[in-house]
């Protein structure tokens, strides 16, 4: 399967080889050398194997191995839309070595990779001494087994050529170059260390290959980019660690002035200042997707009515000692998994309404505990009322009996109505016996596999067992709210209402005994509207044995 982050990296790398363009490949050994790159204006960024040997302080002799060079490169990838080529020196080791190592970088988004006709473990190429060529056959074979492990067509193999670098000639080096051609390279990276660019020259006005040539022209910099548009098969120029050296005499001229002077005060002309650090970080772009999908959370004030044991007849010998949100699930219990998705939504004001087995909530840590002692006589609309001096701008409402995903909170934190309901289809395709809070919405589910919808939020017409038949029903309520105070407000005024005079309420023989759903279809009634959030599946309640099977299941 090709990877989903690299296709369309590999295709705009492809895409580059074959403009009129020169492709300008600029090294990097991190995150934030990539993004100046970018930043910069150049096409393509180069995972430098000499750059991250030195950010390692290590030297550029394969010291470092497969897994770190993938680490790098991924975290580069990650930090950039442009498409990476990572220098893989000679593929670290054999044939097998170069499948795992173009399936691994693949899978990560890698554009391209770069691998070099030298033996294993190589010395960079600008080090005099030892710089020993593989032999034609076996690094064909490396290019042989990189093309066949790619699973993108457009993903790149270069070639590169160091027969200049090892003093091995002009012949020599043509003559592998058309050999890896035919092995299948997609570009021929000519390497050379003279101080001239003689030899990339005369290789270019004598190569007939049907591929590109690479370049790198850190020892003739004479050679730059308007002299190499003379030379039409001349595709891509790599300026390989200019970054990182520049950065190796910045540093060092800012650390000596400290040093010299005894303090900070005379460089803030020559660093970068804070707002330049965060802005490539990321910090500024973080914030406003905190502010998009949690905006509000220090406003939002959580309520989860737990007041009753739960369950069905099913589940009686479990909650014997214990109500049904403190069941253990793959060592944690329901509530417990729910509070860690609501405080990782920088949801900290948490109430909960306990009355069954109230000193068991005692070890939750950072919640406030309201204890309904009447919990026995009323519903779950009481327990809520219990925490009616702890609403701040908007109160979500959370039963206490349901597994959820943390999505569905992000959604519904986006609603600006002033009340949102969380609600599902897919009651619709199941074979549940379970007593659901149905719903009809004025707009009917789209059922299906994939479903795409401009708008997010629905609107509900009715709501509750006593209201709405199985029959006429489009959604069901999944037991998760989002109230505005204003709303709340409302509510309060319904209920004390009621509560002072003793009647009915919603065909409920008093509104002790009313739930949450009733309330819900009272504002209805009078004239409120209530806004919906449509999910299809993503949660679970735990209501019998079966249901506890099935989560237990899920979430080890």
């Amino acid at each position: 399967m090709v990877s989903m982050k690299s296709g369309v990296k590999t295709e705009n790398l492809r895409s580059l080889f074959n403009s009129n363009k020169i492709v300008r490949v600029v090294g990097a050994h991190n995150g934030l050398t990539a993004k100046l790159v970018e930043r910069n204006g150049f096409e393509a960024v180069w995972a430098s194997g000499f750059e991250i040997a030195t950010a390692y302080a290590v030297p550029d002799a394969n010291i470092l191995t497969m897994s770190d060079l993938i680490h790098v490169s991924e975290v580069i990838n990650d930090s950039t839309t442009l498409p990476v080529v990572v220098d893989c020196d000679t593929g670290f080791g054999n044939s097998i070595n170069v499948i795992t190592l173009v399936k691994k970088l693949e899978k990560i988004g890698i554009a391209a990779i770069a691998i070099e006709d030298k033996l294993f473990p190589k010395v960079n190429s600008y080090i005099p001494g030892r710089q020993e060529l593989a032999s034609i056959a076996e690094f064909s074979g490396k290019i042989i087994a990189a093309k066949s492990a790619q699973e993108d067509p457009n993903f790149m193999v270069i070639a590169r050529v160091e027969a200049l670098i090892s003093g091995w000639g002009m012949d020599e080096a043509l003559k592998r170059a058309e050999i890896y051609e035919k092995a299948g390279a997609d570009a021929i990276f000519i390497h050379s260390k003279k101080e001239t660019p003689n030899e990339i020259i005369e290789f270019s006005q004598r190569w007939h290959g049907r591929i590109p040539l690479v370049i790198c022209p850190t020892s003739y910099p004479q050679m730059h980019e308007a002299e190499i548009k003379k030379f039409s098969n001349i595709k891509a120029v790599i300026y390989a660690n200019h970054g990182l050296r520049a950065s190796i005499k910045a540093i060092n001229e800012v650390l000596s002035e400290i040093d010299r002077l005894g303090g900070i005060h005379t460089i803030n002309d020559k660093i970068a200042p804070m707002k330049e650090a965060f802005e490539l970080q990321g910090m500024f772009a973080m914030k406003d997707l905190e502010e998009k999908y949690t905006f509000g959370s220090k406003d939002v004030t959580v309520l989860i009515p737990a007041a009753g044991k739960g369950g069905d007849e099913s589940l009686r010998e479990f909650l014997a000692d214990r109500p049904v949100c403190l069941l253990d699930i793959g060592g944690k219990t329901i509530i417990k998994r729910n509070l860690e998705i609501l405080n990782s939504l920088g949801l900290s004001k948490i109430n909960i309404t306990t009355g069954y087995k109230p000193n068991l909530f005692k070890e939750l840590q950072d919640v406030s505990l309201i204890e309904n002692p009447d919990y026995s006589k009323t519903n779950v609309l009481s327990s809520i009322m219990m925490a009616s001096e702890k609403v701040s701008e908007r109160m979500l409402v959370l039963y206490s009996d349901i597994v959820f995903e943390k999505e569905i909170i992000e959604k519904l934190l986006q609603s600006e109505a002033d009340i949102t309901l969380v609600i599902d289809s897919s009651y619709l395709t199941n074979n549940s016996n379970r007593i659901m809070d149905f719903v009809l919405a004025k707009r009917a589910p789209i059922i299906g596999d994939r479903i795409l919808r401009d708008e997010k939020f629905n609107e509900i017409i009715k709501i509750g067992k006593k209201k709405v038949s199985l029959g006429e029903a489009n959604f069901e309520y999944i037991g998760i709210a989002l109230l505005s105070q204003n709303i709340f407000n409302k509510i309060k005024g319904v209920y004390g209402e009621y509560k002072n005079s003793g009647n009915e309420f919603q065909g409920r023989s008093s509104i002790d005994s009313a739930d949450f759903v009733d309330m819900v279809q009272e504002l209805i009634d009078q004239g409120v509207k209530v806004s919906a959030l449509e999910v299809h599946k993503g949660w679970s309640e735990v209501y019998s044995f079966k249901d506890y099977k099935q989560v237990c299941s899920m979430l080890r």
